[in-house]
């Protein structure tokens, strides 16, 4: 739990270095010279599993699943408990950064509740969040089968 603390906070204060160096000078921002391949590979350099089924997630570009990818790296096991009968929420042990806004979820998608819990609907629900991903090789009725019966772990590791 200390490691994973440690690397929550590591994960922090490199996204925080990180924006202040993407600044060019006189507030612009830097130009990115990375490729349009190379930005998508980092975008979906992290894999993810409930229970033993792998799924295909789309993530977000923001610095909550930057801060999560780096927890990835060393693997992410959060186990999940059913809330409400349209999600599974789970401690992912420490706090992300976070921009959470007033959302309308859907089946599939995955995002960051008050900073340190994550949830993967299987039904609708409207609240304050942070986007993660939407996970898009299921189902309405195959994240209901995965999801709708009782508690799951996640996987979360990093991607070749």
């Amino acid at each position: 739990m200390k490691r994973k603390w440690m690397l929550c906070c590591a994960a922090a204060i490199l996204l925080l270095l990180a924006a202040g160096m993407a600044e060019g000078t006189a507030g612009q921002p830097a130009l990115d010279s990375r490729s349009g391949k190379e930005e998508k590979e980092e975008q979906t350099g992290m894999k993810m599993k409930i229970g033993e089924t792998a799924v295909e997630v789309a993530w977000e570009d923001n610095d909550s699943v930057a801060a999560l990818r780096e927890l990835a790296q060393e693997g992410l096991t959060v186990r999940m408990s059913m809330y409400g009968g349209f999600e599974q929420v789970g401690p992912i042990g420490c706090s992300l950064p976070r921009r959470d806004e007033e959302t309308v979820t859907s089946s599939g998608d995955v995002v960051l509740y008050a900073g340190n819990q994550i949830v993967v609907f299987y039904g609708s629900n409207s609240w304050a969040y942070t986007r993660l991903g939407k996970i898009t090789d299921q189902s309405e009725d195959g994240l209901r089968a995965l999801l709708g019966h009782g508690d799951v772990t996640l996987t979360l590791s990093a991607g070749e």
